[in-house]
């Protein structure tokens, strides 16, 4: 097993650019922190290389062995890690979708992340994001689903395009909205429904509500709204796929 002891290391400084976004697009690789991201990440076939403290060993793939100030360096932890993987982003095909879930410009990575655990959680099938959402492989937003986006679709693309394809393939599209809208629990319930969840501060566009079938609003009292996670974890329950 080759070892690196100094932060000098050619590799350890590529490596490290992977926590910023420009290289992870360029490169089309990420970093997943600690031993049960990277197992989930070994299932999809996409681990290249583990670096690690010795104390973990995976099969099948590249293996370093790294002094804790490169795993420090290397980590975006404060507590620290024992193994990190450098990973080939991937996307995972939809096959069959009844139940879907579009993200309108999502921008923390935490609400993100917990948006795809949440959808994996209910049985829903696919998560198409928009262009200017948050990026899948910040490492805070690969923390927050906690293994959970390696086992649904979560695809970028332009959401008007989305909208149109789902309605064409028989799902009755919901905006989110406070303003003409049903509440949750007057919207008919059909076999394809997909859900449009907006931007933290203002919300689903009005480009996208203008083309979705129908808004809805959670009925609650004391506030006007909710997070956007925790707004879309009520409605993923209340739709959650059949099965």
């Amino acid at each position: 097993m080759e070892k690196i002891t100094s932060l000098q290391n050619q590799k350890v400084k590529a490596w490290t650019k992977l926590r910023e976004k420009k290289e992870r697009d360029r490169t089309g690789l990420f970093l997943a922190e600690g031993p049960h991201l990277i197992e989930e990440a070994m299932r999809q076939g996409i681990v290249e290389t583990v670096i690690t403290d010795g104390r973990y060993s995976f099969d099948g793939v590249q293996m370093v062995e790294a002094v804790p100030q490169v795993l420090k360096k290397l980590s975006a932890s404060v507590s620290g890690v024992s193994c990190i993987a450098v990973c080939r982003q991937f996307t995972l095909p939809v096959k069959d979708p009844r139940r879907v879930l579009l993200l309108d410009r999502i921008q923390d990575p935490g609400n993100f992340g917990t948006l795809i655990r949440t959808a994996v959680s209910f049985g829903f099938d696919a998560v198409y994001v928009s262009e200017d959402t948050c990026d899948l492989y910040n490492e805070k937003v690969i923390r927050s689903t906690q293994g959970a986006m390696f086992h649904i679709p979560v695809i970028r693309a332009t959401l008007s395009d989305t909208v149109r394809a789902l309605q064409k393939d028989g799902f009755r599209v919901f905006g989110t909205s406070l303003h003409n809208a049903v509440s949750m629990s007057e919207a008919q319930e059909s076999e394809k429904m997909a859900f449009v969840l907006g931007n933290e501060g203002q919300g689903v566009s009005p480009a996208i509500l203008q083309l979705c079938d129908q808004s809805m609003f959670i009925e609650i009292s004391g506030f006007e709204s909710l997070n956007v996670a925790v707004a879309g974890g009520i409605i993923m329950y209340r739709y959650r796929g059949k099965r």
